[in-house]
């Protein structure tokens, strides 16, 4: 079943509506009731893709919370506008929804790097017995041309490893992961070998993967396109003091203030999270120096 509140169009639930008018629900300007909805929907048995803009996820949290989680419930929530959104300004920005979700037990916490893997993500999510699921993405186009791949279950909690390197490793989720890749490249021409790995889950973390990253590096970047406060970085320096790992870590991300208008690439060059901001921090930290996005930010 899909469900939203009042954005058929701007999350495409209106092809949905089209095809399928008897499974797509335009619930009107009620996010709280989107939810609850669904939540009602999932205790009959089915399965629920609840689709809401990350930004406005926020005016629905209790019931997340108490409707959805509390009964572990199998509702899917397919967050669109997941980090900076460009023009549509502070109030839009989807800064919060990893750190907003991460909280709150029984929540599966994921972002796609790219389509396939969205496609894959929004399959295992549909699968049985899996309880509450949010996969955030953000505005804009996709990376991929032949975007039509096999659906695949991905074992939730695992990420993979998008490149080897020996000197720094970086850690991104999301859509981010793909400047990253093109900062590796330019790395690669300055003689520094850095790693890559795409997290996909912040919760729960693939801690095996992390275990053979902090065995490996001792110097690690974590990149996402969400708040870095209580964020996918954080829950790495987590796992890092649980496990008594010890490296530098440079976080990137939202850093904590609000943020204003502009295009997407110019908002990741002003919170320091863009491809050159990735390169300086990987070169910074070969020299022993720690540049994390909050002394970059004015």
């Amino acid at each position: 079943m899909g469900v939203t509140p009042a954005m058929p169009s701007g999350c495409s639930l209106n092809i949905m509506m089209k095809a399928m008018p008897d499974r797509a629900f335009d619930v009107g300007i009620a996010e709280q009731h989107a939810v609850t909805f669904s939540a009602g929907l999932a205790t009959q048995g089915l399965v629920p893709f609840c689709n809401i803009y990350s930004s406005f996820m926020q005016r629905a949290y209790d019931q997340v919370v108490h409707d959805v989680a509390l009964q572990n419930l199998n509702v899917v929530f397919c967050l669109d506008r997941g980090g900076v959104v460009g023009a549509d300004g502070a109030t839009h920005h989807g800064a919060y929804d990893i750190a907003y979700m991460r909280s709150i037990p029984n929540m599966i916490v994921s972002a796609p790097m790219n389509e396939e893997e969205l496609r894959n993500l929004m399959y295992t999510a549909q699968l049985e017995n899996k309880g509450p699921f949010s996969i955030r993405y953000p505005r804009g186009n996709g990376v991929m041309t032949s975007w039509k791949t096999p659906f695949k279950e991905i074992k939730i909690g695992t990420g993979r490893k998008v490149k080897s390197g020996s000197d720094v490793a970086f850690l991104t989720i999301g859509a981010i992961g793909n400047y990253t890749t093109k900062a590796i490249e330019l790395l690669a021409d300055k003689n520094i070998s850095a790693a890559h790995y795409d997290m996909r889950f912040v919760k729960p973390l693939d801690e095996l993967l992390l275990h053979e990253v902090f065995s490996k590096f001792d110097k690690v970047i974590t990149v996402e396109d969400g708040c870095v406060m209580g964020g996918m970085g954080s829950a790495i320096l987590e796992f890092m003091a649980d496990h008594n790992y010890s490296a530098k870590v440079v976080r990137l991300g939202i850093p904590d203030k609000f943020i204003h208008h502009g295009t997407q690439d110019e908002l990741y060059h002003e919170c320091f999270y863009d491809v050159d901001a990735m390169v300086q921090s990987a070169e910074k930290l070969m020299q022993g120096i720690i540049l994390n996005a909050s002394s970059m930010v004015g």
